[in-house]
Parts: C-alpha cells; structure tokens; sequence
C-alpha cells in the first residue's frame, strides 16, 4: 500500500517497553484497521518492503506496524541514543522517495491471513470481551505502541495475544493483572483470569 509521502514527517515516541520505540509517521501505511507483526524470518517479509529495509540494520529485532506507526524492538546490545536519530530519518527517506511500505492491498490482506481467527466462530461471552477490550484497552495500548488481540475464553480465563511494544514489555504482566483482568472481572463476574499468550 502507497499513499503520497512525498511530505511525510516521521517522529520518535518512547514506549512503556525500553526495548521498543513506536516510529509516529504523518501518513498511513494502513487504513483498514489491520497491523501486522514482523521478525526476521517471518515467511510474509517479501510483502512488506519496508520491513525488509529495516531488517537489513543488525539492532532491529522485530517490527509492528499499525494505521500510521511502526514500533521498532531493538536488540540490547544498542542504545536509543545511538539508533534513535538514523531510524527515524531512515523511515522518513524511504517514504520521502515514494517507495512501498507493503507491495499492494492484497497482500497486507493476506499477511497473517493463517492467524486469523473466524470471528463468527465465537459466542455471546466472547463478543462482549472483544467490544471490551476494544473499547476501554485497544486504544491505549496502541498509544504506547502494541497491540492486544482477543484469542480464546476457555474455563473462566481470557487469552489475549500481545503484539508490538507489548511483546517482551517488562510491565505487560501488571497492566495484564492489575488493569485488564480486573476491568474484565468487573464487567463480567464469569471472568477469573486473563493470560497473554502466543499469537
């Protein structure tokens, strides 16, 4: 997918993971509600060109991208102070020179098309944890730069995926325990547990 950057300005924005830094672009790569998670050896890379380019810098770990922001995790043997500065002006350059950040709209459709779960499969309980988690943690979440993704409500626990900044985040887990779970416990007396797990 390709919007006119010819203008684009890409800014910085620290997360609440200090391995992750969520790249903030005046443009969208994407505009139909979906992200996409990438690492090194994700099979979907080829269709994501920008990807590819950030991949080819040995500090980055694993990428997120999401309507207008990609949220970079670093490896640990780099500081932000060092890459911070270069990635920025790397993201803003390639946008700047027209280039693709996925190769067309079929295939960001298709990215993790093998992950996606059939939301009709799920029953009243499930749909009123994902309008939830939609509604009151989704927006946050994705302010600091991750994603949270409903997976599946099994014996009084919610599984939820945790993407992007999220993924690896040393204060996941309290805002998983002390924030998610007891919102959803609230609205829901049939809610024990909430446990992030693989997507």
């Amino acid at each position: 997918m390709q919007n006119d950057y010819k203008y684009t300005t890409v800014y910085g924005e620290s997360t609440p993971n200090p391995s992750s830094m969520k790249f903030v672009s005046s443009s969208f790569f994407i505009t139909n509600g979906d992200s996409y998670e990438f690492s090194a050896d994700s099979t979907t890379l080829k269709n994501a060109p920008l990807a590819l380019a950030l991949f080819e810098m040995p500090f980055v770990k694993s990428l997120f991208f999401s309507s207008n922001f990609v949220t970079v995790t670093k490896t640990d043997d780099v500081e932000w102070d060092e890459i911070m500065t270069p990635l920025r002006e790397f993201i803003q350059s390639y946008l700047r020179e027209g280039n693709f950040v996925f190769n067309d709209v079929v295939s960001t459709q298709n990215l993790h098309a093998e992950s996606q779960i059939a939301i009709d499969q799920f029953g009243e309980a499930e749909h009123k944890i994902m309008a939830l988690l939609d509604e009151y943690v989704r927006p946050a979440v994705e302010q600091d730069g991750g994603l949270i993704s409903f997976k599946a409500f099994e014996d009084g626990i919610v599984k939820v995926v945790l993407q992007g900044s999220c993924s690896g985040c040393p204060s996941s887990q309290m805002t998983l325990k002390s924030g998610i779970e007891n919102l959803l416990k609230q609205m829901m007396p049939e809610v024990k547990s909430v446990e992030a797990v693989e997507a």
